[in-house]
């Protein structure tokens, strides 16, 4: 059964994988739409390694699990699956709520107003609630524990670029606008 586990563990990855590439088609559609409209990009330094971090966090899962094999309680696995789900359904949720302003980059368009309705009533970032989760919740469907820790702390790193980044362009948007 060892063996069955880590390839199903690998089709869930490959299965991310292929979601990843589904938000990468709608991500630049977004960003061309926003530039279109004389959106701003910021941050563009910390996005390839962004890219990078997030491409490593599936194979280094994949090779954790392949060469280490470790074993993993299915209950243990079960309630990490639904964390992974639960981040999926939450990082959609954001998607579809920003709409055409959404995308893997920061870019701000002059004049539109800043969304504050679905989880976006509660959270600044949810969607990097949605990342935070699934970063630590996807390897350890499998016991990928190493793979883990090493991308949640250098994933907490990042974001605290990426947050301060966008926070910076959504406030100049803001008093731009004369709302802030």
């Amino acid at each position: 059964m060892a063996g069955a586990s880590v390839w199903l563990f690998t089709a869930l990855i490959v299965l991310v994988g292929l979601e990843r590439l589904a938000e990468l088609v709608v991500s630049n559609r977004n960003a061309r739409w926003s530039l279109d409209r004389g959106g701003v990009e910021v941050g563009r330094g910390h996005y390839l390694p962004m890219v990078v971090l997030h491409t490593g966090l599936l194979l280094g899962a994949l090779v954790e699990v392949w060469v280490r094999r470790p074993d993993t309680a299915a209950a243990f696995a079960g309630t990490m699956l639904a964390l992974v789900l639960a981040s999926q359904a939450l990082r959609w949720w954001c998607i579809a709520t920003l709409g055409r302003q959404w995308n893997t980059r920061v870019i701000v368009v002059p004049g539109l107003p800043l969304v504050r309705r679905g989880p976006y009533r509660w959270l600044p970032h949810p969607n990097y609630v949605a990342v935070v989760v699934e970063g630590f919740a996807l390897p350890l469907v499998h016991s990928a524990w190493i793979t883990a820790v090493v991308f949640t702390v250098l994933n907490a790193a990042l974001l605290t670029v990426r947050i301060r980044t966008e926070n910076t362009a959504l406030s100049r948007l803001a008093v731009t606008a004369g709302t802030g």
